[in-house]
C-alpha cells in the first residue's frame, strides 16, 4: 500500500478500506531482501511502479483541462469507466470537481 515507504527513513502513511479487508505487514529489510534476490520480482516490482507513475501524470493531465465534460471524456478515454451511481462521488474528486458539477454533467449526458 506504501511502495515509497520501501526506501524511506520515516514514512508516515495511512489507508481506507471501503469493505472488509485482510492485510499483511512486511518487515522493509525481508521485503528488500527477497527484491534483491528474485531479479524478475524486482522487474515486475519496477514495472508496477511505472504503471503508478504513469497513472498519476494522467490523472494530473486530466485535472488541467478546463471543462467537467473535458474532464470526464479524457477520463473515459483512458479506460476508465462512469462507476455506478452511489459512487459517483468518488470520480467527482478523480477528477477534481465539485459532486453537483459531475451530475450536471452526466444528467446532460442521459437526455
Amino acid at each position: 500500500m506504501a511502495e515509497a515507504a520501501a526506501f524511506a527513513e520515516a514514512y508516515h502513511c495511512d489507508a481506507q478500506s471501503l469493505e472488509d479487508s485482510d492485510t499483511l505487514a512486511v518487515p522493509v529489510e525481508s521485503f528488500l531482501s527477497v527484491l534483491a534476490a528474485n531479479p524478475e520480482l524486482a522487474l515486475d516490482w519496477a514495472a508496477k511502479l511505472a504503471r503508478g507513475l504513469q497513472a498519476a501524470r494522467r490523472r494530473a493531465e486530466i485535472r488541467t483541462i478546463r471543462t467537467v465534460g473535458g474532464r470526464l471524456d479524457a477520463w473515459l478515454e483512458t479506460g476508465g469507466a462512469v462507476p455506478a451511481k452511489g459512487r459517483w462521488q468518488d470520480l467527482a474528486a478523480e477528477l477534481g470537481v465539485s459532486r453537483e458539477a459531475l451530475y450536471r454533467e452526466l444528467a446532460s449526458r442521459r437526455s
